[in-house]
């Protein structure tokens, strides 16, 4: 694995990130996807501000949303070499990572750089790693937009757009939250806050499409589920 845009000072940082859950060891790299999560948000929200200043936060979010996508980040992941060199347990060895392991992957390892070289390490690994889809992120609006994306596949699969269904409000007028459910085909997929219903529309759908995803991958229908993101 020789193209990681980062020479660590601890070695031991990077075998930790490189660690699944799933290997048979005392520690893995869950802490460290944590915060690897947190710190490719921020990197990337500000790398998106500075270069998108005519976008709206509506359209900035979409944005995000792509280039922080497991899709990304396993593609990602997949160049560096990170899935040769991860340590997994037994029944995941011999054969492809599935995409959420290989994103995962991607989170532990900036964690990693971030706790090795600080910030400005993490945004130049970011920078590096993912060069490629932030420049193509403009060219990616549809497939950044989740409303969008779905709602193709809903017409593709029932000749139909999806529902969306409220199921909670919370707060006063002038700082709600709204709970939503996007729901299709007959069945209903993990719920999202926003704080308008444009922007939990658009949460719903993102939640929806991981789910379809995920079950792509599997190379069959799963069960929907899954938690809510948290009311802001």
């Amino acid at each position: 694995m020789d193209r990681l845009p980062h020479s660590f000072r601890e070695p031991s940082l990077r075998s930790l990130a490189l660690t699944h859950s799933s290997a048979d060891s005392a520690v893995d790299n869950e802490r460290l996807e944590f915060l690897g999560d947190a710190v490719l948000g921020l990197l990337v929200t500000e790398e998106l501000y500075a270069r998108h200043p005519d976008l709206s936060e509506g359209d900035l979010t979409e944005l995000r949303a792509w280039v922080v996508s497991r899709k990304v980040l396993a593609e990602a992941a997949r160049h560096m070499g990170l899935e040769e060199a991860a340590r997994v347990g037994s029944g995941m060895r011999g054969r492809a990572l599935p995409r959420s392991v290989l994103a995962n992957l991607y989170e532990a390892l900036l964690g990693a750089v971030h706790l090795d070289g600080g910030l400005e390490a993490a945004r130049t690994f970011m920078l590096a790693t993912l060069a490629t889809w932030l420049e193509r992120v403009h060219s990616q609006r549809t497939e950044a937009n989740p409303k969008q994306a779905l709602q193709h596949l809903s017409q593709q699969a029932t000749g139909e757009p999806p529902a969306y269904l409220v199921l909670d409000e919370r707060g006063r007028a002038h700082a709600r939250a709204f709970l939503v459910s996007a729901q299709t085909d007959g069945r209903r997929f993990p719920a999202a806050w926003g704080r308008t219903l444009k922007e939990a529309e658009r949460w719903a759908a993102h939640e929806a499409l991981l789910v379809l995803d995920a079950e792509r991958e599997q190379g069959g229908p799963t069960t929907s589920g899954g938690g809510a993101r948290d009311t802001p």
